[in-house]
């Protein structure tokens, strides 16, 4: 099977016990990572690697002992329950052990999770799972957390949020990678003491992304406020702040902005209300023409230019300013 979207949740979820296995493959080795701990411990239930139900290999080692695979799917382990052998990090250099084990498995085996990275559409590790019919095949890409996968996280921390807590929190999974966003949830958990979890504390428990300073000079830009520019770049250069970062930080506010603008992301936190009013103000293509502004500055800021990096970075903020809608 070939599994996405919605289908793939609700296997990592809730696996069907007869399976023969997963292959978990994408290019985001932590989002891999975590849906492969999820899947083996709905697989296995809890103390699977006390009870010894779980065999850990490595790709790297399946070349000097091809039938571990094999042998470990067939073993009889000591303790009743599930088995599941995982196998990580294989490549299609190291994947003939693995076809012959998936070949080889049999009703009673042990289940088969086997992680790799990014593979194209020939892959034959990808055909195996994806045409055996007790297997399935999940490939992971960089787009944003589903419904499912958001409801699943909050369920597995305890966390009821309101109404408004859970805009937030839909917010912060379009913004953050999947490990973040998990160890946000589980700081807002602990936060929240077993409480309902409101917009107050998602807003204390997000992670900041900058200190006040420089977030006030990029909002100094984003509103128009080019006077204020000036003054801000200064105490910043004075506290060591490198332009490049200034750089990186506007470009992922004006990023933000862009996906409020076109319905891609929604604001999140205590400047919710003002993330609103500029993504409005400035619209996509005018946000379009900042982050090509930005990008250009920061090309400039990585060459062997000799301009004066930070005189750079302040034009740049001048220039976005003037482009602000009045």
């Amino acid at each position: 099977m070939n599994l996405r979207g919605a289908a793939a949740a609700r296997f990592f979820a809730k696996p069907d016990p007869g399976t023969a296995g997963a292959l978990i493959y994408g290019a985001d080795a932590m989002r891999v990572a975590l849906k492969r701990q999820e899947l083996i411990a709905n697989l296995t239930g809890p103390a699977a690697e006390e009870e010894m139900r779980l065999t850990r290999l490595a790709g790297a080692d399946l070349r000097g002992d091809p039938a571990a695979v094999l042998d470990g799917l067939k073993a009889v382990g000591f303790f009743p329950g599930p088995r599941v052998v995982f196998v990580d990090a294989v490549g299609e250099a190291q994947g003939a052990p693995v076809l012959a084990a998936l070949d080889g498995w049999a009703e009673g085996d042990a289940a088969l999770v086997v992680t790799a990275g990014a593979l194209n559409k020939t892959s034959k590790l990808r055909k195996a799972f994806e045409t055996h019919p007790k297997a399935a095949a999940i490939g992971l890409y960089d787009d944003p957390m589903g419904r499912e996968e958001i409801e699943a996280a909050l369920a597995s921390e305890g966390i009821d949020p309101t109404p408004e807590a859970r805009r937030d929190i839909d917010a912060l999974a379009t913004q953050l990678d999947p490990g973040d966003f998990r160890q946000t949830l589980t700081k807002i958990a602990l936060y929240a003491g077993g409480a309902p979890v409101d917009a107050a504390a998602v807003a204390a428990m997000a992670p900041a992304t900058v200190d006040a300073e420089t977030d006030e000079v990029i909002a100094a830009a984003a509103d128009g406020r080019a006077a204020s520019i000036g003054p801000l770049m200064q105490r910043l250069a004075g506290q060591g702040v490198a332009p490049v970062t200034l750089a990186i930080f506007a470009t992922r506010t004006f990023q933000q902005l862009h996906g409020i603008a076109c319905g891609t992301a929604q604001p999140y936190g205590p400047r919710r209300d003002a993330l609103s009013r500029q993504a409005r103000a400035w619209g996509g293509k005018r946000l379009e023409s900042a982050l090509a502004l930005l990008m250009e500055t920061d090309l400039t800021l990585r060459s062997s230019s000799r301009a004066p990096q930070m005189a750079v970075m302040e034009r740049a903020l001048i220039r976005l300013a003037m482009m602000a809608p009045r």
